[in-house]
């Protein structure tokens, strides 16, 4: 178990249940949203559109979850300023640029201009997350490694948590889905690679490709091999599969030692398509009750994020020595 600092102990704790479960409702989507409001022609999407999409979606899940997950364009302040955000759901601020630069066999992974862990912090962020496009063999590997690296040393500095989020990809020139082997591998491998670069919490991809092994028993060892890779807490991602789909793979991933999951998609993806009433009186019955599932799931089976971390018995002037 990992002594922690007193700011991301807290953070933490106002990121999770009272179990130490975390269900994290993602909502930091920025072209994918745009793509499901209008996959006929996204760039008519306007910004207004966007912030009233997240903020339907929050007002109806940000009590059901443990913290939710936006980003600055169109969620952070907007979810705040509607009120739609409750004051005792935690707030994860994310600090990636939409999408990857370069070619998509070497890509590279981009923070947001004029944004990052101090201004989140500053405006009232439980903890930040960065997401990176990740392979260890691609000729990316190390610069990914050293922006990981300099993100957690930010985070260190600002004392707030890091929730570092990886997606592979192949390096094929023949297809541009990797292998299931290949999966497997590339997945459990990016958690022992970059979980020790000062990640509090890894947002993991299932470490395996359901559509080619419908065994259970097989996705539940991947899962256990994810746990022991990870030298950190780690949380599944929805990936925008179906919500039964996300459910098992969500018990099986609990069972085998996962800490929760960040869930977006898969639990309103279908309120994208739809308008006015008809969106919130959807997302405030099926969505709100899948969401209360998953929750529900990680609070009986998840591995609290307790068992990683602790804060030592502070000194009465421990405040004489903690930076500013």
């Amino acid at each position: 178990m990992k002594n922690v600092s007193i700011g991301k102990f807290r953070g933490l704790q106002q990121c999770a249940t009272d179990r130490g479960a975390i269900s994290v409702l993602a909502l930091d989507h920025r072209t994918n949203l745009r793509n499901s409001l209008n996959p006929t022609d996204p760039k008519s999407v306007t910004d207004e559109q966007m912030m009233d999409f997240k903020c339907d979606v929050i007002s109806s899940l940000g009590g059901a979850c443990s913290a939710v997950l936006l980003d600055p364009e169109f969620g952070l302040a907007n979810g705040i300023s509607c009120g739609a955000l409750p004051g005792h759901t935690g707030l994860i601020a994310t600090l990636d640029a939409t999408g990857y630069t370069g070619e998509s066999r070497a890509r590279h992974s981009n923070l947001l201009e004029d944004w990052g862990v101090k201004k989140a912090r500053r405006m009232g962020a439980n903890a930040v997350k960065l997401l990176v496009y990740y392979h260890p063999d691609s000729p990316t590997a190390a610069e990914i490694e050293s922006l990981v690296s300099k993100v957690g040393e930010e985070c260190v500095q600002q004392d707030i948590p890091f929730f570092l989020e990886t997606l592979s990809y192949s390096l094929s020139t023949s297809s541009n889905k990797l292998a299931p082997d290949e999966r497997r591998r590339v997945v459990i491998e990016t958690a022992r690679r970059l979980t020790p670069l000062n990640a509090d919490v890894l947002k993991a991809e299932f470490p395996m490709d359901i559509s080619s092994e419908v065994n259970e028993v097989s996705w539940a060892k991947a899962c256990a091999e994810l746990s022991l890779a990870s030298a950190i807490p780690w949380v599944l991602l929805s990936a925008s599969v179906s919500f039964e789909i996300f459910l098992r793979q969500t018990t099986i991933a609990c069972s085998k030692g996962a800490s929760g999951v960040a869930v977006g998609r898969a639990v309103w993806q279908e309120a994208a398509t739809m308008d006015g009433e008809a969106r919130r009186n959807f997302l405030h019955t099926k969505v709100v009750e899948r969401m209360n599932r998953v929750t529900a799931v990680c609070n009986a089976l998840a591995r609290p994020w307790t068992d990683f971390y602790k804060m030592k018995k502070p000194s009465t002037d421990w405040y004489r020595a903690y930076p500013e």
